[in-house]
């Protein structure tokens, strides 16, 4: 029981929990000691900081310590990734998780991408549909988007042999949008997959119901963003009259 003053100027009494001495002499007699060796370093997400942080990737060798001196060893130990800020150890599978900075540069990419699909799908001659395009595009980041640089964008695509040359979801567009939708998937919540979805098929509406083409595009997005077929049709129906 330790003294201790209050703000009030009166003595209180602070209980500490007793440790046994033997095992403090114990602690310092016998034990492992991990030593850890410094293999690769790089930036990632933390989740103890809960933002981007630099980090070490580092393996060690356990030994038993007796007397403060190494004298076993005890095997392996990690290999981990150590934060260089918070000095916590995380498993190697957390650099599976992009970066802020990355993974805002994956959405930027999947919302052009969606755009371009639907304007290759659906044209350029509609001023509402390009309208709607640029301020998809705006909001995301691209703050140079433009009209007649969406429409040179789209008739480049066209012209690109193998991706869209027919108003549909050729097979190159298909790729384009698993490309740039698939990896961004698993990093979204439901939410965030439904409004990139909701956005393209506001898109797709600025200037009247959906061709088949659109409905072609917004299906394979959906299966790139691992939304089921009838969630897709849902959102569909949803984005004629709610506001995400």
């Amino acid at each position: 029981m330790l003294p201790d003053r209050e703000r009030n100027g009166r003595e209180s009494r602070i209980f500490a929990t007793p440790v046994s001495r033997g095992r403090v002499l114990r602690r310092r007699v016998i034990g492992v000691h991990t030593a850890w060796t410094t293999v690769g370093d790089g930036e990632f997400f933390c989740p103890g900081c809960g933002g981007d942080r630099n980090y070490q990737r580092r393996t060690g060798r356990r030994r038993f310590v007796l007397l403060g001196v190494p004298v076993l060893p005890r095997g392996a130990a990690g290999p981990i990734v150590e934060c260089a800020a918070c000095g916590d150890h995380f498993g190697t599978d957390v650099l599976d998780h992009p970066t802020t900075t990355r993974l805002s540069a994956m959405v930027r990419d999947a919302v052009h991408t969606v755009v371009l699909a639907i304007l290759a799908a659906g044209g350029t001659s509609s001023r509402t549909t390009l309208d709607a395009a640029v301020g998809a595009l705006r909001g995301a980041g691209f703050d140079d988007a433009c009209e007649e640089q969406l429409v040179a964008l789209v008739e480049a695509l066209a012209a690109d042999t193998g991706r869209a040359t027919v108003p549909d979801c050729g097979p190159g567009l298909a790729i384009e949008l698993h490309e740039a939708l698939g990896p961004l998937a698993p990093h979204l919540a439901p939410a965030g997959r439904e409004a990139l979805l909701i956005q393209g098929a506001r898109i797709a509406l600025a200037d009247g119901p959906y061709t088949p083409a659109e409905r072609e595009v917004l299906a394979t997005a959906g299966d790139a963003l691992t939304i089921g077929a009838d969630e897709v049709t849902r959102l569909m129906v949803a984005a004629r009259t709610t506001h995400f």
